[in-house]
């Protein structure tokens, strides 16, 4: 490597493949328990109302609904995987290795940041395979799924960076996990369309910035959406930047 390279690729390539070995040994944990707790929820849901024909935007609600509980798998496990990963090294006494290591803020804030992108794709993909058998996902913009979904996945992992950083203790990232992540998801129309929100509750919605993740997701599956494509990407880039330039000053100052 060239002393006067910006970016230490070697190091980012391995910090990168560190931390997505690290998931890949638990996979039970870290891929297949999340698939399983997904399609249980939409068992609930989907046997409940699916029977009293049920119909969302126009369509049933299983084709509703699945876009946005991949979705909302996909950011909560982009989420976990840097947040544990930063303070289980922290707990253990290892994050020296990483912090003495050539890295700078940018590698280690990019390095945790792929490897929790890695874990949602893989999730988010796991989950969709589960439910072609159920006929529920018809990719009508598939650039719309790709760009929201990674968008969406790169958003909660830099989230999960920050959350790592902050964490001292296990109960700080399950307090994270429950009372901001939580919400944000499942408060986001993942469940339900925003034309059935009172006026109030609607302009509620709307300053949430996971309601244009999913929204923009779902379009990409149902071909329709409920926002403005240009207000949605806004948001979503303007929230991706905010939050990375976070990371980026937590590593550099330590």
């Amino acid at each position: 490597m060239l002393e006067d390279e910006l970016i230490n690729w070697r190091g980012l390539r391995a910090l990168y493949l560190k931390e997505v070995r690290r998931f890949l040994v638990v996979w039970v944990q870290t891929l297949l328990g999340p698939v399983i707790g997904t399609l249980l929820l939409l068992a609930v849901f989907v046997v409940v109302l699916q029977r009293r024909g049920a119909e969302v935007a126009g369509v049933s609600y299983l084709e509703f609904i699945a876009p946005g509980l991949i979705m909302m798998t996909m950011l909560q496990n982009a989420f976990a995987n840097p947040s544990s990963s930063i303070l289980i090294s922290k707990l253990n006494g290892t994050s020296s290795d990483v912090l003495s290591a050539p890295l700078g803020p940018v590698e280690m804030t990019t390095g945790y940041a792929l490897a929790g992108v890695t874990r949602a794709i893989v999730v988010g993909a796991a989950v969709s395979l589960a439910l072609l058998p159920l006929d529920a996902l018809h990719a009508a913009i598939p650039s719309r799924i790709l760009s929201f979904g990674l968008a969406g996945a790169l958003l909660f992992a830099l989230l999960g960076v920050a959350g790592g950083i902050y964490a001292e203790k296990m109960e700080h990232i399950a307090f994270m996990s429950n009372v901001i992540v939580a919400p944000l998801t499942i408060l986001s129309g993942t469940f339900y369309s925003l034309q059935q929100l009172p006026e109030a509750l609607r302009t509620v919605a709307l300053a949430n910035p996971v309601f244009y993740l999913i929204d923009g997701f779902r379009q990409g599956f149902l071909g329709v959406s409920e926002s403005d494509p240009v207000v949605a990407w806004a948001v979503v880039l303007g929230a991706n930047l905010a939050v990375g330039g976070l990371c980026l000053y937590l590593f550099a100052t330590g």
